[in-house]
């Protein structure tokens, strides 16, 4: 494939909500005063064969705001544990990795040691292998992350920390929480951090809503309150704490104004999305 050729796109259901999530990161970060700092995503963007405009309106905050949340969180695992294991489940078209290992001065005392497991359906982890600059630090598994058998292939000695960005509302609940549960068993001393739709959006989410008359997002079967979060402490055996994590600062007074709002009005949980980070003990 030269310079001018684009690469073909095989990509339905679930795993395709990957690409729409790339696109609205991609977007924020060609703006001259982007959130995010993610030439890769720019470049997986430009590198395919791919009709983006299908997704609809693509110039939103959020998915550039989630990454955001979930890069602090790692990288303040990583300030502890510089040598740790990083599992990305269902990484789909995420470049956290990239942005992490830059030479950057929020990174600067994570350094360049950590490792980086990302696990995803065989058609996922082609592209990624096709289109993404190897590191022998970054080891790519082709499977469900429901196949608990990547557990063995992890190793946990300086530490793990694993993330479900965007996964686990795709799921069934038996499934998300049987996921969520064998972590916390086979990690103990680790972190694992899991985003959620609003729950008061929940009987729209599980019919799969539209983002334009092109393409609807896929059921999210699975979600939590802030509360049945907060609860995993005593619902899951090896969850020693719960963090409910807020929203990094947007672009602009009246959004800011709002996620403030919605984080610190509790009659208001409904209407948030739900990031959470667990402590496995």
């Amino acid at each position: 494939m030269t310079h001018t050729e684009k690469h073909p796109v095989d990509l339905t259901g679930v795993p395709e909500t990957a690409l729409m999530t790339l696109q609205v990161r991609a977007t924020e970060a060609r703006r001259p005063d982007s959130l995010i700092d993610d030439p890769m995503a720019i470049h997986l963007v430009d590198s395919l064969d791919f009709d983006f405009a299908k997704f609809g309106f693509t110039r939103r905050q959020d998915m550039a705001l989630r990454a955001l949340a979930f890069d602090k969180q790692t990288r303040r695992y990583l300030r502890d544990n510089p040598r740790a294991t990083v599992v990305a489940l269902a990484e789909g078209m995420q470049t956290s990795f990239f942005r992490l290992d830059a030479d950057t001065p929020q990174n600067a005392d994570i350094g360049h040691d950590f490792r980086w497991v990302s696990i995803d359906f065989p058609p996922t982890i082609e592209l990624r292998r096709a289109l993404l600059p190897a590191s022998d630090r970054v080891q790519l598994i082709a499977q469900s992350a429901l196949d608990f058998s990547w557990m063995d292939r992890v190793d946990a000695g300086d530490g793990v920390f694993i993330t479900a960005e965007g996964l686990l509302m795709y799921l069934q609940p038996e499934e998300a929480m049987a996921l969520i549960t064998e972590c916390a068993a086979r990690f103990p001393g680790g972190r694992m951090m899991f985003d959620l739709p609003p729950s008061a959006f929940a009987p729209l989410a599980r019919r799969g809503m539209r983002t334009s008359r092109r393409y609807r997002v896929p059921p999210m079967p699975f979600t939590l309150t802030v509360a049945e979060a907060a609860d995993l402490v005593n619902t899951v055996p090896g969850v020693r704490a719960v963090h409910d994590i807020p929203a990094e600062r947007a672009r602009g007074r009246v959004i800011n104004a709002l996620l403030w709002t919605l984080q610190r009005v509790p009659l208001l949980d409904p209407l948030r999305p739900t990031t959470t980070l667990l402590e496995f003990g």
